[in-house]
């Protein structure tokens, strides 16, 4: 038979997010870690609010990274743009398949899929649910460590860029979508940076 949950937060105690040391803050909300100096907290400040900026900046920054260019090429005087979806397409048409649903999961669906994760979390912390709670807690450590592998098209497009450079016969230049896209990427890895994943266990207040 178990009794009920007791926070480390109502014994006075908050981990160092640096050395993984307990402290004891008392009565106090903030201290320093006596092991590595580094500030400790029983909760992120701000973390909602900061969370949600950070997330609707992100959301903003999807649509031009998916609708304007993200390359463009020059071949012998012609000059053609591409954008994500374009080049899924031009994969597909083509029978590389493997090589459109990398792209494809990469770059439009797992960004979209990690956004709508993280504000799904907000919104359940917000309305204070108790349901799922380890669920919750999963989803946001999956959301957090597939945030790297959206910088796929990023990569290969700099790549790209850096060596095909044939003067007049061929060139390859990155479109303004890549700038929109590494930010997309950035501002969502951020959000759940500053998300503080404790939240979804506090109790309803």
């Amino acid at each position: 038979m178990t009794g009920p949950c007791v926070r480390a937060r109502d014994r006075g105690l908050a981990g160092c997010p640096v050395c993984g040391g307990i402290v004891r803050l008392q009565h106090h909300e903030h201290g320093r870690c006596p092991r590595c100096g580094s500030g400790v907290h029983y909760r992120k400040h701000n973390s909602l609010s900061r969370t949600w900026a950070l997330l609707i900046s992100a959301f903003i920054m999807y649509i031009p990274a998916n609708t304007e260019p993200i390359m463009r090429t020059v071949s012998l005087g012609q000059e053609s743009s591409n954008t994500i979806l374009s080049g899924v397409i031009y994969f597909l048409q083509h029978n590389e398949w493997p090589l459109a649903l990398v792209i494809f999961l990469a770059s439009v669906l797992l960004p979209l899929l990690k956004m709508l994760a993280i504000a799904y979390i907000l919104i359940m912390v917000q309305r204070g649910s108790t349901r799922q709670r380890a669920e919750r807690t999963r989803l946001y450590i999956i959301a957090e460590l597939m945030g790297r592998w959206s910088m796929v098209d990023v990569f290969v497009v700099a790549l790209l860029a850096a060596l095909v450079q044939l003067g007049a016969l061929t060139s390859i230049e990155p479109g303004p979508a890549g700038i929109s896209f590494a930010a997309m990427v950035i501002l969502t890895m951020f959000a759940a940076m500053t998300f503080d994943p404790r939240l979804i266990w506090d109790p309803k207040e």
